[in-house]
């Protein structure tokens, strides 16, 4: 990884757990509610995603990132925007950079998939897949922002959207003309982009629980190690007896359903 890439993400991934000074409230009265089109569609239209638009304080052109729900999507039980997201876009304004969080459940009729089996999910890894692509679209052609760098975030099943979003192996990802110069992945299921084969179009940070048993570390560091064997960028941050979704302020709870 070269110097200035391995700097942004230790930035990244210090950042994530620093206090920005603003609350959620605060951010989430600033955000813009934007509509952004999906490379999907339905019924031959554009499926079209609700989006937060959070503008970063700053004069000149900037970097920018699209945010991507895990399976639980992006809303509180009050029907907000969950803290997780507010608390990420207020630390990514903090350092210049513009940022839109996606929903893609709102628009398919879901509010969460987490309780179905992967093979029983009206929602996939094509949908979202189709979704960041859009969000990608959307972003390069917002004034103020610089389209030569813009990256992927996401969590859990969102994480796995980030490696779906940024595998070469998927015809959509290599024929889009706007990609992404970096991205995150915040304990993500690995499995299916390790079996296809793993060959990314950004440098990509993964940040693993090593106790989280509802998407094992080891497939992702399997990933990681054969991108990294074939020459690509990919660097993996693991916590000690962290498990799924640590980043979070929840309590540990052991889910039957």
């Amino acid at each position: 990884m070269n110097p200035r890439m391995k700097l942004l993400f230790r930035t990244t991934l210090l950042v994530a757990f620093a206090s920005s000074g603003l609350t959620a409230a605060q951010l989430s009265a600033g955000s813009v509610a934007v509509k952004v089109p999906s490379l999907d569609r339905s019924e031959g239209n554009p499926v079209v995603l609700p989006g937060h638009w959070f503008v970063a304080p700053v004069h000149s052109m900037a970097p920018a990132m699209v945010l991507l729900h895990g399976c639980g999507g992006n809303l509180d039980d009050r029907g907000r925007l969950a803290q997780r997201y507010t608390d990420m876009a207020a630390r990514l304004n903090t350092m210049g950079v513009h940022v839109l969080v996606t929903d893609s459940f709102t628009p398919r009729g879901e509010t969460q998939i987490c309780t179905r089996k992967t093979e029983q999910r009206r929602i996939n890894q094509l949908h979202r897949r189709r979704d960041a692509l859009g969000a990608l679209q959307w972003l390069a052609a917002q004034p103020g922002v610089d389209a030569t760098r813009l990256g992927l975030l996401g969590w859990s099943n969102g994480g796995s959207t980030v490696l779906s979003a940024t595998n070469l192996k998927h015809s959509e990802v290599a024929a889009s003309a706007v990609r992404p110069s970096l991205a995150v992945a915040y304990y993500p299921g690995c499995e299916a982009e390790r079996a296809r084969g793993y060959v990314p179009s950004s440098p990509l940070l993964m940040l693993l629980g090593e106790a989280d048993d509802w998407t094992p570390a080891a497939p992702c560091q399997a990933l990681a190690r054969q991108a990294s064997d074939a020459g690509a960028e990919v660097h993996v941050e693991t916590y000690a007896g962290a498990h799924h979704g640590f980043d979070g302020r929840a309590p540990l709870r052991l889910r039957r359903d």
